[in-house]
């Protein structure tokens, strides 16, 4: 392997295969596209600027270059930005649009940010609330047309042929080993740490992704990008698409990615499992509408697509069925995806077994991997082919990594895609990456000696006052495969016994309801009704029998509100801040153990 630079991969695509759609974008409900040419143009101009106003790489070290922020939704601008501040070795830090407040100030004053770039007029004003507290800040740019506010073609149209000459002797100068972004994690607890990213740690990654999940034909492919680009997961996704010629199609949000997939009629796409675990809800919600036979049909389908197994042949009858299923039922559930997706790679959180089966029963090809932000991110993921995919697994370790599991399960990780470590955090560095092994802070096992599988995390681990160990993470996967359990996180530390907090499926207890002829009237008052109390204790003893006695949960409280983002108890890739939630449902939990 011969290392890159991430921003060679501009020059990399023009002599291999030179895109007219390297990105695409839907502007005034029309979707145009910018060619690898055009970007090359718009990344050295933007560089060039950004010389002129005196950003500087400073000898290529992460404490002496200077630091750039971006806060933005996905768009060509934002990986226009993110190859620019690269190509004169300054040093860009990407930051969620959810960010509080509080949060941005600190990751702004610790990397003392120079200058900034956002999207909206909503995260202008977000910047602008904190700017005075950080006095690093020069000024700040907009992507879209903003008054009052300077946007980002200023800083292009200061480039002249003197600037950017001296970006093209700039990018020979950058070493491989220089600090590419630093992405600060916040993670379920604590405060944000800044993990330091080489164009070593990033560049070996995508080349290890590669040879371990080859795309086939790449360069006549399209990805639809939607998951956060500041995330490390989604942005090797794009490094790998760049390297390997597919053209990235930006969704317009959340909200439209089911129109955009059947615009774009993409070829994959990286996704976590709440939004798969969205995606299942929405078709179970359509087929719960249907009557009669065609009700039938829908969850006959469904029910095989369950029992779907990629490594034993369920028999002729079974496969047979299957493909009478795939043409009346799962044909509809592909066009919904655009109709040509052959992979939907998910990360970030473990997704429910169940759901892998039922999607890939159904052809829709998902393959989960994991990683953490540390790691570049990948450190395993199910493949393509006969043998390469475990259900319940997260794959394979991918070449070029040494993997090892400590007395204890931990998995730690050794390698070229190791970060360089927290930005000034020497300390914390310390405990982390320990004689060059990774400690990931994840519990795993590894099954017929392949496939590795996470079964919690080390912090997560709690002890009941009666001294036995719980691993929440699995009780809650196996409990959110309840069509009734939108959402649940168990509790217990130093307690008697093991409770929940959960949150129902109000579309499904609604249902329920009618069906049983209970009036709904709102959401506070279905979740003190005695007989859905009496329907989620028969669910939860259900689910109690997989479980040893000390794993079962003994009480549960129904909330009636999901937890989301804005709410602040979930991270922005949708993990639960286990921290927050006890603290705010501090009564409800006090309840179950009253």
């Amino acid at each position: 392997m011969q290392i890159k630079r991430l921003f060679d991969s501009i020059e990399h695509q023009l002599q291999r295969f030179p895109k007219t759609d390297m990105f695409g974008y839907k502007q005034n409900g029309v979707w145009k596209t910018v060619s690898t040419q055009e970007t090359k143009t718009v990344v050295n101009n933007l560089s060039a600027g950004l010389l002129k106003l005196g950003v500087s790489g400073n000898n290529f070290t992460a404490e002496g270059s200077d630091k750039i922020a971006i806060i933005s939704n996905n768009r060509p601008e934002w990986v226009f930005t993110d190859l620019a501040v690269q190509q004169i070795g300054a040093v860009l830090v990407p930051v969620y649009p959810t960010t509080n407040p509080l949060e941005l100030e600190f990751i702004f004053n610790d990397a003392k940010v120079k200058y900034v770039f956002v999207s909206s007029a909503d995260l202008l004003e977000k910047v602008n609330t904190i700017r005075a507290n950080v006095p690093s800040i020069q000024n700040i740019y907009t992507f879209e047309q903003i008054e009052g506010a300077e946007h980002w073609s200023v800083v292009t149209n200061l480039a002249n042929t003197e600037s950017l000459q001296q970006v093209e002797e700039l990018k020979k100068q950058i070493p491989v080993e220089h600090t590419a972004t630093i992405i600060y994690t916040s993670g379920t607890t604590g405060t944000p740490k800044g993990v330091m990213l080489s164009h070593t740690n990033i560049y070996s990654c995508l080349h290890y992704s590669i040879e371990s999940f080859p795309f086939e034909d790449a360069p006549h492919h399209k990805g639809l990008s939607f998951l956060p680009l500041n995330h490390i997961f989604e942005k090797i996704i794009t490094y790998i698409y760049l390297y390997s010629g597919v053209g990235i199609y930006y969704a317009e949000s959340f909200e439209t990615i089911g129109d955009n997939l059947k615009e774009v009629k993409p070829n994959g796409f990286a996704t976590v499992p709440r939004l798969l675990e969205k995606v299942y809800e929405k078709i179970m919600a359509k087929g719960n509408e249907l009557t009669g036979f065609k009700r039938k049909l829908f969850y006959w389908a469904v029910s095989l697509a369950e029992k779907y197994d990629n490594n034993i042949s369920g028999g002729w009858w079974y496969n047979f069925q299957l493909k009478i299923a795939n043409k009346l039922i799962f044909s509809k559930w592909r066009e919904a995806l655009g109709g040509n997706v052959d992979y939907i790679i998910t990360g970030g959180a473990a997704c429910q077994e169940k759901l892998m089966r039922i999607f890939n029963g159904a052809g829709v090809r998902v393959y989960e991997g994991y990683g953490p932000t540390e790691n570049s991110p990948v450190i395993s993921i199910n493949r393509k082919g006969k043998g390469g995919t475990m259900y319940g697994t997260v794959g394979p370790v991918i070449n070029g990594i040494e993997l090892k599991l400590e007395e204890d399960g931990e998995i730690c990780v050794k390698g070229l895609t190791v970060m360089q470590g927290y930005y000034k955090r020497p300390d914390l560095t310390a405990e982390t990456v320990i004689n060059g092994w990774l400690h990931t802070g994840d519990i795993g096992v590894l099954i017929n000696n392949k496939f590795l599988k996470i079964t919690d995390r080390k912090k997560e681990l709690f002890k009941t006052s009666g001294g036995k160990y719980v691993a929440p993470q699995p009780i809650e996967n196996k409990l959110k495969e309840s069509p009734y359990i939108e959402q649940v996180l168990v509790v217990g530390p130093e307690r008697k016994f093991v409770g929940a907090l959960i949150v129902p499926s109000i579309n499904a207890v609604k249902d329920w309801m009618k069906q049983n002829n209970i009036e709904f009237t709102t959401k506070e008052d279905a979740v003190k009704n005695l007989k859905v109390l009496a329907l989620f204790n028969n669910i939860v003893e259900e689910y109690n029998k997989l479980f040893n006695h000390v794993e079962q949960i003994k009480k549960f409280e129904l909330l009636p509100n999901e937890w989301g983002i804005d709410t602040g108890e979930m991270t922005p890739k949708m993990s639960l801040k286990r921290k927050v939630i006890t603290e705010k449902y501090k009564e409800a939990i006090e309840k179950i153990y009253a």
